[in-house]
């Protein structure tokens, strides 16, 4: 209590007070609730001050943030009102755009449209045309004969991958939200491409029923763009499963935006892979880093 008696008298003190004076009188009005007249016209005085002392951290975080406030909306308030006033899921507005702009059969025109939609009307987190070029290169090298892909959403890669695949070659693709899964089968089906097996199921609950189900004896590519979360529990049920074997690839995308930090620690320090991580953007937006990373299983040692 002497601090605050001292702090009281004399009046004629206030104009004078130091920086620290400035913090003890904030805080006792905070705390103690004190609303003596010198201390109302103090605050007064000090709150445009903070205020403006405040300008240009908030316009340096405005400027650093501004590619994720496009995102955010894009994103987010974008499909919220667009739900609302359509009625239709965004998955299902983009199938609908695709259907009235691209060529039945033509997996080209098909991911043209999708590409024009995802960056000028609004933002589905699909590989994209940058990074798709990256993995229609790894397809090509490695010519796979049995690929999995995690996470189909409306169909965008199952077309990419498929497009690449050699002739005889097996593409499965796994996608648990039933809706996307219809919507992923209509576009596959446009695309042309009749073959190819979606399951509709939790990845957890498909990849211990691969061979025994599904008879495979061996996973060539594997692409992983579903949860983040289930990056490296999916990658480990792999490896218990057998289907790994030495040169199969895995590719799995937005490792570093969201982010896959813990399926990173894992593969640098299992001693299991040959890999490195492709830099790039994210998909149909600016600014925003994100990348691939490329696996290649070294089995057991």
């Amino acid at each position: 209590m002497h601090v605050i008696h001292k702090l009281f008298t004399p009046p004629g003190l206030l104009p004078s007070l130091t920086h620290t004076h400035t913090s003890v009188f904030l805080w006792l009005k905070s705390h103690f609730h004190l609303y003596h007249p010198h201390l109302c016209l103090f605050s007064w005085m000090v709150s445009p001050a903070i205020a403006l002392a405040f300008i240009p951290l908030l316009l340096t975080i405005i400027i650093r943030c501004r590619y994720y406030f496009v995102l955010f909306y894009r994103a987010v308030l974008v499909r919220i009102w667009k739900d609302c006033v359509t009625g239709l899921s965004r998955e299902e507005r983009a199938y609908q755009y695709v259907l009235t702009h691209a060529t039945p059969g033509d997996p080209d025109s098909i991911l043209d449209a999708f590409d024009v939609w995802c960056s000028k009307v609004e933002f589905i987190s699909n590989i994209g045309p940058k990074k798709g070029k990256i993995l229609d290169r790894l397809l090509m090298e490695q010519s796979p004969l049995t690929v999995l892909e995690l996470g189909a959403h409306c169909g965008y890669s199952t077309v990419r991958i498929a497009r690449s695949l050699p002739l005889g070659a097996r593409l499965y693709s796994l996608e648990m939200d039933a809706r996307n899964a219809a919507i992923a089968e209509k576009i596959i089906r446009l695309a042309g491409f009749d073959d190819d097996t979606l399951i509709v199921n939790p990845s957890d609950e498909v990849i211990p029923l691969l061979r025994s189900d599904y008879g495979l004896e061996r996973l060539d590519f594997v692409f992983m763009d579903h949860w983040k979360k289930c990056y490296l529990p999916d990658l480990q049920m792999l490896e218990g499963s057998g289907l790994l074997r030495k040169g199969s690839m895995i590719v799995a995308d937005n490792v570093l935006f969201p982010g896959a930090p813990k399926f990173l620690r894992y593969i640098r320090k299992s001693g299991l892979y040959e890999w490195k991580v492709h830099r790039a953007t994210l998909e149909y937006s600016k600014g925003i880093r994100d990348g691939m990373a490329e696996l290649v299983y070294q089995g057991i040692k």
